[in-house]
């Protein structure tokens, strides 16, 4: 009778064919796009990585390497619009737009 692997040693080949798209600073981020990957049909998942020699963490988001080149464009086309709305945002907020000029008198 063959033994079963256990659960370990199947993610651990399971991301043996997964390569790092990305790697995002907090939980919530990586999350964020590996929903945005997953909602365009690419497979993603989260993992926590820890650099002891430069005593910082991070999650990297990983996909099969047959994916990696579509996940760049479509994490980058998020990036992008993101950045678009952060200048609109922040643009509106700095207007110094004099609104006195539409009160109404009534």
């Amino acid at each position: 009778m063959a033994k079963r692997p256990k659960k370990t040693e199947k993610s651990q080949a399971k991301l043996q064919d997964f390569v790092i798209v990305t790697v995002a600073e907090d939980l919530e981020q990586a999350k964020d796009r590996e929903t945005l990957l997953k909602n365009n049909d690419i497979p993603a998942v989260v993992k926590e990585q820890a650099d002891e020699s430069m005593d910082t963490n991070g999650f990297a988001i990983m996909v099969p390497e047959e994916c990696l080149d579509e996940a760049h464009v479509v994490i980058e086309s998020q990036d992008a619009y993101d950045d678009f709305y952060d200048f609109a945002l922040e643009d509106e907020e700095n207007d110094d737009f004099d609104t006195d000029i539409f009160e109404d008198d009534f």
